[in-house]
């Protein structure tokens, strides 16, 4: 099996699962697919069939906007004819449980967690009443927004290729003068404004601004300013209003009415 990252969340990068795919199936290669799209079902494009994806899974918490606590897992029908001969050993995740539990019309093999059940619900509601497609499409406006907010400020994008930019995280790069770490301490204690970590390679070189889920471009410039002040008060000559201004002016030629108001 071959695990694949669509949305690395460290470093705000996408990748091409379709060309993984191709590359597997160049060389014949026999190994499922396997994709953690914890950060990108639901907010990203995602094809599961069409890019010849064997499993995929996701988590509550990211772009479905739900308390944490919940893994959702979709299997294709070559990985759970692979799992019939597999070795390895497992009792709770063994689908065979999940699928006769279905066949019987029980559904659940486990006692379920109702409450997030009905959350999902929930948020499944939501995001059809948008429209599929439309939540990819906001993504990416509050993606492109960030980045020139990023430009503006005169920071870079930890992810260089823009053909890789991720539209549910953006990893600033600050300047060696500065600890990222400091960055979001003092937004949380001061602002109560919530940014991400840099994590292992660039711990302390990057921090993090997540902008997935159910945000609207209104809520998305309220963190940008909020970023903004923090830069300023841990002394990076920022100019204020400056990267609300580039992201408000690409979000206001670039947002659609609301399809539900017209």
């Amino acid at each position: 099996m071959y695990i694949y990252m669509h949305n690395e969340t460290a470093t705000g990068v996408t990748n091409d699962l379709a060309a993984v795919r191709a590359l597997l199936d160049k060389h014949a290669h026999p190994a499922l697919l396997l994709v953690d799209g914890v950060s990108s079902i639901c907010a990203l494009d995602f094809r599961m069939d069409e890019w010849g994806v064997d499993v995929a899974l996701t988590g509550s918490q990211k772009a479905l906007s739900m308390p944490t606590g919940m893994g959702i897992v979709c299997a294709s029908p070559r990985a759970l004819e692979a799992s019939k001969t597999a070795r390895s050993v497992r009792v709770f995740f063994d689908w065979k449980d999940y699928l006769r539990f279905y066949d019987m019309g029980t559904y659940w093999p486990y006692t379920p967690s109702i409450q997030l059940l009905y959350g999902l619900r929930t948020a499944l509601d939501l995001i059809f009443e948008e429209g599929l497609d439309n939540v990819v499409r906001r993504h990416n406006r509050l993606g492109t927004a960030t980045r020139l907010a990023v430009e503006a400020w005169g920071l870079s994008n930890c992810c260089q290729k823009e053909e890789w930019f991720s539209d549910t995280v953006t990893a600033v790069v600050v300047p060696p003068n500065i600890d990222s770490a400091e960055v979001v301490r003092h937004a949380w204690k001061r602002y109560n404004l919530s940014l991400g970590l840099g994590l292992n390679k660039v711990a302390g070189k990057v921090f993090r601004i997540g902008h997935l889920g159910n945000l609207n471009e209104l809520q998305l410039l309220g963190c940008l300013s909020g970023v903004e002040m923090v830069l300023k008060d841990v002394g990076y000559p920022v100019k204020l209003g400056s990267g609300v201004a580039a992201a408000a002016a690409y979000l206001s030629n670039s947002t659609p009415l609301i399809p539900s108001r017209i």
